[in-house]
């Protein structure tokens, strides 16, 4: 087992893990400065994790972009980020089919390329440009630093759902 899959086994005794906003987060030190995203997705196959999804976004100034690849494993919700100063990553579709929808859309609204992969059009119109949807300076995308994330119910929201017919039949 790769030191990898050693600190994913067990992220709550691990200093290599940080608990923000739902998700175990891999700190980034010269622990696993070897792992790249595709050391990731082997080690993520390797334990039977199901990959969720990726969330992009630029970095402030011109520092490039994060791509923060989240997985579940065993209903802990992992998190793995990688900050890229350039428009090429290294794609884990070969790895995990299911990335294949989001790296699309990712190389679509941001203009990244994920190395080793043909991409079909999805929203873009014949002559668009890939990146110009999310990029800084276009229209509907703002430029966020990175933050974690709490989900907080509305104060309007009812404790449980109103009683329906439905609901009282299933009783």
């Amino acid at each position: 087992m790769s030191l990898l899959e050693n600190a994913v086994a067990n992220p709550a005794s691990s200093e290599q893990w940080t608990y923000d906003g739902g998700v175990w987060w891999m700190n980034r030190g010269e622990h696993d400065q070897a792992d790249g995203v595709r050391d990731v997705a082997a080690a993520m196959n390797a334990l039977g994790a199901r990959f969720v999804t990726i969330t992009a976004y630029q970095l402030l100034g011109a520092e490039g972009f994060r791509l923060e690849y989240h997985w579940d494993l065993e209903g802990r919700l992992l998190g793995f980020a990688f900050n890229i100063s350039g428009n090429n990553f290294e794609s884990i579709v070969d790895f995990c089919e299911a990335a294949d929808w989001i790296e699309r859309e990712v190389h679509e609204g941001f203009g990244i390329d994920f190395a080793g992969r043909e991409y079909e059009p999805l929203l873009l119109r014949e002559g668009d440009t890939p990146g110009v949807n999310l990029r800084d300076g276009a229209i509907a995308a703002p430029v966020v630093a990175p933050r974690s994330c709490a989900v907080v119910a509305p104060a309007s929201m009812p404790a449980t759902l109103p009683a329906t017919a439905a609901n009282e039949e299933a009783k």
